[in-house]
């Protein structure tokens, strides 16, 4: 009966000593970065590169950058190593493994109340108070950063396929103008023939235009291949076989660009995915800074070991046998490390500053790509609309009128085939830059969209200030 008794405290102390899983030893309650982060993830908080997709107004890019997302590889790689940076807190937090040890003697001491046969013994490692929590603190601030990246793995693709998607339809609209252009020469070379064979023309034009015919084909196998390489770089974003069909996109309709530079730059600051993850290798960096400086100080070990003990066997104990004969043993015991290589904790805070160090210049180093892409952004954007406004309003009515100058001239002998053709070219010229600019206006807003964090039309215009 009393060796059932103490065999139930050792129970009983085992239970105490074993770790829950609702209390860790050594961590600071007043600090709870895990809720506050399962709070932000629930508020269901849009991301940026959701909400530039969202606010495409052409259904077919929308679609196109919803299955990208969805499919893209280089994404899913970023957020299975996020999703594996996650866990990482739970490993953290959570106290070493307690070590059973059993000890059976081959040779057993002898004691007053008999021989010791076995021993079983249960240890926990307690770490010094505030490790775990900083431990666990910096986990989350590289989950964080682990997030972040993904959303600036998003962004980036959602810019790239956007400038893909416009590129195609520029390449459309060039081949569209360049079949116009080359069933045009053809007209103007039956009537050259036509002249030529009348005695009216001259056997140069005829030749000068097939020679441009000539040119309109190579240019259009060009594009052919220009339109390719695109494909094929647009389908492997969003992990598709080379040759699969892309539906045809619109370019949006340029507007006058009144953006507020300095909305702009406050707006890129603050929601740049870059930046958050910056921001957070830096809190990273402290927390492991301060984890490694609580090195210095001691961790404890607490555990007990319970003895079985046998009844004495030697004629002396048999005749005369003592009081708590063959009582097992029960003991408790605490240990401590003693923290004496303070170089190797020195040197784990002075790599924790530097790592800070590195995370403050790379943020530095964000900040002025942002405030250099901006610039040259805003900059093009500027001009580009200039270009627009020119070929749109005035170029493009100039060619035209003039081809139908040259196509009038043509008809009644004054000009001949060559001044017909200078016209023609001049016209064709106009309409392809004219396409250029529109897709150069297009493009720039995209990356203007992807530098921001946040679609341009939800920003506020000087003209509203």
């Amino acid at each position: 009966m009393q060796k059932i008794r103490t065999i139930g405290l050792a129970v009983g102390i085992a239970l105490f000593l074993a770790p829950s899983s609702g209390v860790v030893f050594g961590q600071d309650e007043a600090v709870d970065l895990s809720s506050s982060r399962d709070a932000a993830e629930s508020s269901g908080a849009p991301v940026p590169s959701a909400v530039i997709a969202a606010s495409v107004d052409d259904p077919k890019l929308h679609l196109l950058l919803e299955e990208v997302l969805e499919r893209n590889p280089e994404v899913a790689t970023v957020a299975a190593e996020s999703q594996a940076a996650a866990q990482r807190t739970l490993q953290e937090k959570a106290l070493p493994d307690p070590v059973v040890s059993l000890t059976a003697w081959v040779l057993p001491p002898q004691t007053r109340v008999g021989p010791q046969l076995a021993s079983v013994g249960l240890s926990q490692r307690f770490p010094w108070f505030g490790k775990l929590s900083l431990k666990e603190e910096a986990a989350l601030a590289g989950a964080a950063a682990a997030e972040a990246r993904v959303e600036v793995s998003r962004l980036k693709v959602v810019v790239e396929v956007r400038r893909l998607a416009y590129e195609l339809t520029f390449l459309a609209a060039e081949q569209h103008e360049v079949e116009a252009d080359r069933a045009t020469l053809s007209h103007y070379e039956e009537l050259a023939r036509a002249r030529y064979a009348s005695g009216v023309g001259i056997g140069q034009g005829v030749v000068k235009i097939q020679a441009e015919i000539t040119g309109d084909d190579a240019r259009l196998l060009e594009i052919a291949t220009r339109r390719s390489a695109l494909s094929a770089r647009l389908n492997a974003l969003r992990d598709r076989p080379q040759g699969t069909p892309i539906p045809a996109i619109t370019i949006p309709t340029a507007t006058a660009p009144d953006l507020d530079p300095a909305e702009l730059r406050a707006e890129a600051l603050r929601r740049r995915p870059e930046l958050v993850e910056a921001d957070a290798l830096i809190v990273r960096a402290e927390r492991l800074g301060d984890s490694a400086a609580k090195g210095h100080s001691p961790d404890f070990t607490a555990g007990i070991k319970y003895a079985y003990v046998a009844k004495r066997r030697d004629q002396a104990g048999k005749d005369f046998p003592p009081e708590d004969n063959g009582q097992d043993v029960l003991g408790l015991f605490a240990a401590v490390n003693l923290p004496i290589h303070g170089k190797s904790i020195d040197a784990g805070v002075e790599e924790a500053a530097q790592r800070r160090l590195a995370a403050e210049e790379h943020r530095r180093v964000v900040t002025s790509g942002i405030e250099g892409e901006l610039g040259d952004l805003t900059s093009r954007l500027d001009l580009t609309w200039d270009r627009i406004r020119l070929f749109e309003d005035v170029l493009i009515h100039q060619a035209a009128e003039s081809l139908r100058s040259a196509e009038s001239a043509y008809a009644t002998g004054t000009y001949n085939a060559l001044d017909l053709l200078d016209a023609e070219r001049v016209l064709l010229g106009v309409r392809v830059a004219t396409e250029r600019a529109r897709t150069d206006y297009a493009v720039a807003a995209a990356e203007l969209e992807g530098v921001v964090a946040l679609p341009l039309a939800s920003l506020p215009r000087e003209t509203d200030q």
